[in-house]
């Protein structure tokens, strides 16, 4: 049986010492949490008064908070005796590990951030990217979502996109609308020009600046080739170009100005008179 003195004796040794560790332990956790709660607020919103990205904010808060925490686990453990040395130890080859189990997620990952702090494009516009074009619907951590024009969705690693060249249509607010005409040789240039420019200043459509432009860009093969680069906002490009192009064959249409196409003549020889001349010579 334990004595009076045993028990003292325990209390002292182990009861007293454990029992603080213990308390120390669970302040430091729970002073750790706070801090790391405090901290991470005010980084969400010095993050959030810089108008990054809300996910990313999430996303960066979610990571931020589980290092800190990590380290609050470290110094609690520390407390109680545990050696952390080994522990952290085990945590970075657990982590070397997974890194290069996961390289591809993780170049995903990186993209996304780099995606969503320098927004080379946003949700909304029409982009060139990965080999691909749509309408920009999603863009997260590791894979952004886009809506080709016959309305398909396709979800394209981040890594993809960022790693080769990215062409935004809808950056800019005006785009400029190039396209070639060609008439005849025997057709009248100047009146071909005019009637040009004045389907330019019928359409409302069309920007006065920066000025379009009309002029004579080759001479080909079988037509005398214009090239007209007229400025519209980019929410009118394809009707000004689809337009445009009807209009001007039924205008040339009206004026008599020919649209010439490519042809090849053929000349054919009768094999019979051939034959007869040979033999003529023969003989």
């Amino acid at each position: 049986m334990f004595t009076q003195e045993d028990i003292e004796m325990y209390i002292n040794t182990y009861a007293i010492p454990w029992g603080i560790n213990i308390a120390m332990a669970i302040v430091i956790f729970v002073l750790g949490r706070l801090v790391v709660g405090v901290l991470i607020s005010m980084i969400g919103k010095i993050m959030a008064k810089s108008k990054y990205d809300a996910m990313l904010v999430d996303f960066l808060k979610s990571i931020l908070n589980a290092i800190l925490m990590l380290f609050v686990i470290v110094a609690s453990l520390d407390q109680l005796g545990v050696d952390t040395t080994s522990l952290v130890a085990i945590l970075g080859a657990a982590g070397l590990a997974i890194g290069l189990s996961l390289q591809d997620s993780l170049k995903n990952f990186a993209a996304g951030v780099m995606l969503l702090v320098f927004k080379p494009f946003r949700s909304g516009d029409f982009v060139e990217a990965a080999g691909t074009s749509g309408v920009v619907k999603k863009i997260g951590i590791f894979t952004s979502t886009m809506n080709t024009p016959d309305n398909k969705q396709i979800i394209v690693p981040n890594g993809k996109i960022y790693g080769d060249n990215i062409v935004n249509y809808s950056a800019m607010d005006t785009r400029r609308a190039d396209m070639v005409f060609g008439i005849g040789y025997g057709d009248d240039l100047l009146k071909a020009k005019k009637v040009l420019e004045q389907l330019i200043a019928e359409d409302e459509r069309i920007l006065d600046e920066p000025a379009p432009v009309v002029g004579v860009s080759s001479l080909g093969d079988s037509s005398v080739n214009f090239t007209i680069r007229p400025w519209v906002k980019k929410e009118d490009y394809l009707a000004v170009l689809w337009s445009f192009n009807e209009k001007v064959k039924l205008r040339f249409d009206e004026e008599g100005i020919s649209i010439p196409f490519p042809q090849m003549d053929v000349h054919l020889f009768k094999e019979s008179e051939e034959q007869d001349t040979e033999e003529e010579e023969s003989k």
